[in-house]
């Protein structure tokens, strides 16, 4: 007796197009043929004065990081930066060093968007197709 396939995949995916790499038109898919690996981002050039803010480090350690480039680093800006949920951090670390500085700090918001792309690969290769990728924003 074969036991049943747990989905992997979130149900936004269900419907969504999904484009394979060749630039066929968009499939629909279903969620229990296939495994959603998602990328890492694109890196961006680093400087000494960016600061990149995750959720996995401490934020005290990234608040006193980000205190040491203005205070001793010689900077008279930095840039905080902040991708999907580590967005609030980066804007607290920011509200942080600005209370922190009594008034001697301004701070500047700007937002953009990233386009990060996903592999599809299928969990049985003999029975499913090939891998696909799906890009996002």
């Amino acid at each position: 007796m074969t036991e049943p396939r747990i989905p992997r995949i979130s149900s936004i995916l269900q419907t969504a197009p999904v484009h394979t790499d060749s630039g066929s038109p968009a499939v629909e898919m279903d969620p229990v043929e296939y495994t959603l690996r998602k990328r890492l981002p694109r890196k961006l050039p680093k400087r000494r004065n960016d600061v990149y803010v995750n959720m996995k480090t401490d934020f005290r350690a990234q608040l006193a990081r980000c205190q040491k480039l203005l205070e001793g680093g010689g900077h008279r800006e930095i840039c905080v930066h902040g991708l999907g949920l580590a967005i609030n951090r980066a804007i607290n670390i920011a509200l942080q060093l600005q209370a922190s500085s009594q008034g001697a700090l301004q701070l500047a918001a700007n937002t953009s968007t990233v386009e990060l792309v996903d592999d599809l690969e299928p969990e049985d290769p003999e029975e499913a197709g090939e891998p696909m990728t799906r890009t996002r924003n």
